[in-house]
């Protein structure tokens, strides 16, 4: 997507594969004290070691600190850290240990629809129930916790509803959640003992004005000891997003809170069948969450090129929204956060018969012409799920400013055409 990695990073990841460069006067010195530090914590000075299943010590130290910085000195335990090969990898192995039972009593859990269809994809691999619960399209996509306390008496009636899953910013929906929004989510999930599965990938992508990150850990924390001692919480991160995009190494974490000593006993030998999460993944995850400090060499060129990835990303968010809903027939919300845009498609009655026609789902009909016709690869909403009767595509907002623009600008002569043909 023409997006240049962020130098730091890859000095230091530099320094820690081939450590001889530690003697080369090409790199500052703060590089090579990172390097030097993650390399002593691995076994015999090298990347090429095994590490602890949860992952080498010092880099969970820094995982932590980071969290306590991000949430305002909320503390972090870095016994409750635990990195992951990318985030994919802490959800799929939390999912593991939650989901149990048969019949009535088999655990369900709540996803939010349109969701990520990785959450779908590992649920069916494990045979848990999946318990849709939909995203308010009409106020920004927003979280309604009514639509949440329907889903889990609904379900109450086929399965047993445990695990609560929240992206946050969304994907594919690209909402932020409002604090208030948050407190309501702790607040149903400790009446209803819940355990919240916080999918926070996105936090350094929200581009509104007049929204902000909120970690799940730090209003848990804020809401006092009943809820902050109670609520089980797994929160996971990335190098694979932000302003990183390192996507490649697979390196991550998540943070678990509240869970009983005995099954994070059974956590831990869960981890341990899968070894350790590869250890140059884990490095990179150390750099994102210990980056150049003030009064660093590296400081300077780090915070420009992070700001100049974060404000481009911003820039392209608006231009998205303003050039979709410029279009006839499609409806585009704000894009709060993440990298993706999840419009609303308007189609005309003799699209959706022949699509039913050639056996596909009008948006997938869609985008499969688009795809034809065009060369421009989007996902029909249908892949993420929607609700019944409403038809979307996923785009991301990752390429060059002037190739978005073109791309864009295809899709709107495209549509125009589409709904001409189909008129």
């Amino acid at each position: 997507m023409g997006q240049q990695p962020i130098t730091f990073l890859r000095q230091v990841m530099a320094l820690c594969t081939y450590p001889n460069l530690l003697d080369s006067p090409s790199f500052p010195e703060d590089a090579k004290k990172r390097a030097r530090r993650i390399l002593q914590a691995c076994g015999g000075n090298s990347l090429g070691s095994y590490s602890a299943s949860q992952g080498v010590n010092c880099i969970r130290e820094d995982v932590a600190a980071y969290i306590a910085r991000r949430d305002g000195g909320v503390p972090a335990d870095p016994d409750n850290i635990y990195l992951t090969t990318g985030a994919s990898d802490g959800i799929t192995t939390i999912l593991k240990i939650l989901v149990s039972g048969g019949g009535k009593s088999r655990t369900g859990v709540l996803i939010p629809i349109p969701q990520y269809p990785l959450y779908s994809a590992v649920l069916s691999e494990l045979g848990a129930v999946q318990v849709n619960y939909y995203l308010d399209e009409d106020n920004c996509w927003a979280l309604d916790v009514q639509e949440l306390r329907r889903a889990v008496r609904e379900a109450k009636e086929h399965c047993d509803p445990k695990v609560l899953c929240i992206i946050n910013p969304g994907n594919p929906t690209g909402q932020v959640q409002s604090r208030k929004c948050i407190e309501d989510v702790i607040h149903l999930a400790w009446e209803e003992k819940l355990f919240l599965l916080a999918d926070e990938v996105y936090q350094d992508n929200v581009y509104s004005a007049n929204c902000t990150f909120h970690s799940f850990k730090k209003v848990l924390w804020e809401l006092g000891p009943e809820y902050s001692s109670n609520v089980e919480l797994a929160s996971f991160h990335s190098t694979s997003k932000g302003y990183m995009g390192e996507c490649g190494y697979r390196g991550g974490y998540m943070e678990v809170v509240n869970l009983h000593p005995e099954i994070k006993g059974q956590l831990v030998k869960l981890l341990s069948v899968r070894l350790c999460p590869p250890v140059s993944g884990q490095a990179a995850m150390d750099i994102v969450v210990n980056p150049p400090r003030p009064g660093e060499e590296s400081f300077a060129q780090f915070v420009r090129e992070k700001e100049a990835v974060l404000s481009n990303l911003a820039e392209k968010a608006k231009l998205t929204e303003d050039l979709l809903n410029q279009v006839p027939g499609i409806r585009c919300n704000p894009l709060q956060g993440a990298m993706y845009a999840f419009p609303r498609l308007l189609l005309p009655p003799k699209a959706v018969e022949a699509a039913q026609a050639h056996g596909m789902a009008p948006d997938m009909f869609y985008c499969m012409r688009l795809l034809e016709e065009t060369g421009i690869c989007v996902v029909p909403g249908s892949g993420f799920g929607q609700r019944e009767g409403t038809y979307h595509f996923r785009i991301t907002i990752l390429p060059p400013v002037e190739k978005l623009k073109t791309v864009l600008q295809r899709v709107k002569d495209f549509h125009v055409q589409f709904l001409e043909e189909f008129a």
